[in-house]
């Protein structure tokens, strides 16, 4: 059983995921940690984001670099956008995902080209959304959760960027999958949206048993 959670920045597909996870008793890869993790190598390395060949030369990094908590920074989110542009990056972090997706027992894999590329036949399908004010808002009480202090214009136009960048790459855009069904959460409680979620998969995988 292979579940593809796609959708935008801070839709809340990670916790959905996440739940969905626990819920049928499968592992569960936030892909964009993968992205992420190449973001900050190339930092670190002191490379251009933007530049294909520097992006490409950071996907070599270890499996314990995805627990780095510095991995969900707003900057390095950023990065991840900016990185996961290029084809050759895309290419060289499709193994580990379809690994993970095909190994037994089944697999729950968000991301934002999950039910388009990595998994096209995966069991079921959501695309994850919310407004970009409420996208911004939850944003904003996280950065306030852990002592920041955010601006709330900022965090409205990066993510807009971000929203642009995905949709409107060259490679692999965000975009809804065929058979996916969609789930808005702007103005559920955490708890609807996972009601929610596991109702749709469910109906899913019905679905695919009666055919």
């Amino acid at each position: 059983m292979i579940i593809a959670v796609d959708g935008p920045a801070a839709s809340g597909k990670g916790t959905i995921a996440k739940a969905l996870g626990r819920h049928y008793g499968v592992p569960v890869l936030d892909t964009g940690l993968l992205y992420r993790a190449v973001g900050l190598a190339v930092l670190k390395a002191g490379g251009d984001p933007d530049i294909e060949s520097d992006a490409l030369a950071a996907c070599s990094f270890r499996d314990e670099t995805l627990a780095d908590p510095a991995l969900r920074s707003e900057a390095v989110g950023s990065l991840a956008s900016r990185v996961s542009v290029h084809q050759a990056v895309r290419d060289a972090l499709v193994k580990r995902q379809r690994d993970f997706a095909t190994q037994p027992g089944g697999a729950i894999l968000d991301g934002r080209d999950i039910g388009t590329v990595i998994a096209p036949d995966a069991h079921a399908k959501l695309f994850v959304t919310a407004s970009v004010h409420v996208r911004a808002q939850r944003r904003y009480q996280d950065a306030l959760s852990h002592g920041g202090h955010p601006d709330m214009d900022s965090l409205i136009a990066d993510i807009q960027a971000r929203d642009t960048r995905d949709m409107s790459r060259d490679h692999a855009p965000l975009k809804v999958a065929d058979g996916a069904d969609l789930l808005d959460t702007s103005d559920l409680s955490i708890d609807a949206a996972v009601r929610q979620a596991i109702a749709l998969v469910d109906a899913q995988l019905e679905g695919r048993s009666r055919g």
